[in-house]
């Protein structure tokens, strides 16, 4: 979470998967925003398989939490997926 001027306000986890897949959900997300009257937010998150490539489904969360942080006036400003010592930024990516 950022604050105003792009600085590290705060850092959480939201949500713990398994080896295949994590339940992410918006409403989880920005509750943290909120909470923390954040600006802004940088999403991250890894792939156990260590490929960072963006699957269908991490673009329609990326898609959905957009969304919402448009709603919220909360700016979704990235989404980056670790993996191997390799990294992909959705918005480099054109998916944001």
């Amino acid at each position: 979470m950022l604050d105003t001027k792009g600085g590290v306000q705060r850092t959480c986890t939201i949500s713990v998967g398994d080896l295949s897949s994590s339940i992410v959900h918006p409403r989880e997300v920005f509750t943290e925003a909120v909470r923390a009257s954040a600006a802004s937010l940088i999403v991250a998150h890894n792939h156990p398989s260590g490929d960072p490539t963006p699957s269908p489904e991490d673009a329609a969360v990326t898609h959905r939490l957009c969304e919402a942080g448009e709603l919220l006036g909360i700016e979704l400003l990235d989404h980056v997926i670790l993996g191997d010592n390799r990294w992909i930024s959705l918005k480099e990516k054109g998916l944001l």
